[in-house]
């Protein structure tokens, strides 16, 4: 069985292609990788000889970090007029969704088609309305973004285009993280792109801090 490269099924849907993940970085990995064609996704220390990865034709797309925080650490925030519910509109958040991840390692590759990009993340709000993973953001009742979670791990969200920038943000986050916390989890966490320093700075302003960096790199074989 080969254990150097894995299937990728829900990227392979979105992309209309086959697509892979390497398991790990070495030699004997990128030349399995080589040999079989599809899109390809390896996730690196930032601080690895990146040498091999440009010999097999693999390009940086980007750098995820991993904010995380406690119940002590999370500033509990609060605001009259937001609220959040678990009773979300599928139509209204997938309009939300549509379009909203410019800072996306499968938006930022010029390999892949914005408009297949764009439908893998609906998908993904479609399987996590599905199984009740998603958090409604409300402003005075109307939606104004979401939030998708797996575990204790924030997976996916976005906040409407004209939600954003109002410091409206930072009160749904830490109502979220708070249900989270209080389900029993000791900690939540999210992977976000070095590169949204919006998000970046709304974690750092909720009480969050950073490990685990991971340069990901993508590569095509016809």
């Amino acid at each position: 069985m080969n254990t150097l490269i894995k299937p990728t099924p829900w990227d392979t849907a979105a992309f209309d292609m086959p697509t892979w993940e390497l398991t790990e970085y070495s030699e004997e990995a990128l030349q399995q990788a080589a040999q079989t064609p599809g899109h390809y996704t390896l996730k690196v220390d930032p601080l690895a000889d990146k040498k091999l990865l440009h010999e097999y034709g693999f390009y940086y797309c980007d750098t995820l970090m991993t904010p995380h925080c406690n119940a002590t650490r999370l500033r509990a925030l609060q605001h009259p007029e937001t609220t959040i519910s678990k009773d979300v509109d599928v139509e209204h958040a997938l309009a939300i969704c549509h379009g909203a991840f410019a800072h996306g390692r499968f938006n930022r590759d010029f390999n892949l088609p914005q408009e297949r990009a764009d439908l893998r993340y609906d998908s993904w709000l479609k399987q996590l309305l599905e199984a009740q993973q998603v958090y409604g953001l409300y402003w005075k009742n109307e939606l104004a973004g979401f939030v998708g979670y797996s575990g204790n791990s924030l997976v996916l969200h976005a906040v409407a285009e004209k939600y954003r920038g109002k410091g409206l943000t930072k009160y749904w986050w830490s109502a979220v993280c708070g249900e989270l916390l209080a389900t029993g989890h000791e900690e939540v966490k999210s992977s976000i792109s070095a590169a949204n320093l919006a998000v970046l700075n709304l974690y750092v302003s909720l009480g969050f801090s950073f490990k685990n960096p991971q340069d990901i790199y993508h590569c095509l074989i016809p």
